[in-house]
């Protein structure tokens, strides 16, 4: 993995936690995780000030929900992985669309110990359905998505993109070729001694051919130097999905309204394995009358931290029709 040269440090919003999590919502959650969580985040709904006792709590329920779990499955890298490096928790940037907090767990599979100090990485398509460093390609129906009001801070990645195993026309997911240099809805991050991090994003669109999606990699056997994350493995490749229910939610909030493309459901996906958690589904946490204020999201991982597991395979969906003149 190569080296960031302006590494960001930012903390997850832990305000944003506490505006989402409504007596309401939570106490429509059934088990140890809804419990968890209104016990420490009822008092804290709905305050400005950020309040770490109910990421706190967010955590006890991702905790309490997946201690101990097959393996998570493996899923292919896809054509839109470029190996920047971004270590941040904020991975927004200019990118409009409806908050959302992404809480990740990565556990060992065999021992269900949390994996301490590996680095999880994430990417995903805005809510037009169109990735960063591939603008030009359009979300598949002619969109380019919504172009970027300003550059991101810091001088941009130079470094040309990692391609997967078989190069970048074949295997591996069916690596693309990027387009630009642009980085929003990317990051990396180091887990704490819970094996957790948290991101800050936004939810995602859709775009041709899949199913709303976020990608994650789990590295491990390495360390965060000052060249970036050096040495080890990728001992998990793997995508988040999310619930029918959420996705059509977004459906008339804006940004999401303006994406015309056909959306495919999660069971129509070629992908989603169909098996919940293990094979990505996200828990939830939203007032299902106004989505748009937020949502939270988060899952435990079961992977082998000896593993290889890059996602090389079949390729997915490339979306190839031009992008509208609003790309740039």
């Amino acid at each position: 993995m190569r080296a960031n040269d302006a590494p960001q440090h930012d903390e997850p919003d832990n305000a944003l936690v506490s505006r989402l999590l409504s007596r309401r919502r939570v106490l429509a959650l059934s088990g140890a995780a809804g419990a968890v969580v209104l016990g420490g985040a009822g008092a804290a709904a709905g305050r400005g000030a950020a309040n770490s006792s109910t990421l706190d709590s967010v955590k006890a329920a991702a905790s309490a929900s997946s201690v101990c779990m097959p393996l998570t499955t493996e899923q292919i890298e896809g054509p839109y992985y470029i190996d920047y490096e971004l270590f941040r928790g904020n991975v927004v940037e200019d990118r409009t669309g409806i908050p959302l907090l992404l809480v990740l767990r990565a556990v060992d599979s065999a021992t269900c110990k949390p994996i301490r100090n590996s680095a999880v990485e994430i990417w995903h398509c805005d809510a037009s359905g169109v990735y960063s460093g591939y603008t030009q390609n359009g979300n598949g129906g002619g969109g380019g998505g919504t172009p970027p009001s300003s550059m991101p801070s810091g001088p941009p990645p130079t470094d040309a993109p990692t391609a997967p195993p078989g190069g970048p026309d074949g295997g591996g997911g069916g690596h693309a070729t990027p387009t630009d240099n642009l980085t929003w809805l990317r990051g990396i991050q180091m887990t704490d001694h819970e094996g957790f991090v948290v991101f800050r994003t936004v939810f995602p669109g859709w775009y041709a051919g899949r199913a709303v999606h976020i990608h994650t990699k789990v590295h491990t056997g390495g360390s965060r130097t000052s060249d970036g994350y050096t040495g080890g493995r990728t001992c998990h490749t793997g995508q988040f999905y999310f619930s029918e229910d959420s996705v059509k939610a977004t459906a008339d909030s804006a940004p999401y309204s303006a994406n015309t493309m056909t959306r495919m459901t999660l069971d129509q996906d070629f992908l989603y394995p169909g098996t919940g958690a293990q094979g990505g589904l996200l828990e939830l946490l939203y007032d299902s009358r106004h989505i748009e204020h937020g949502v939270i999201g988060y899952i435990t991982m079961a992977v082998d931290p000896n593993a290889t597991n890059d996602g090389a395979g079949a390729p997915g969906p490339v979306p190839t029709a031009p992008p509208s003149s609003s790309a740039s």
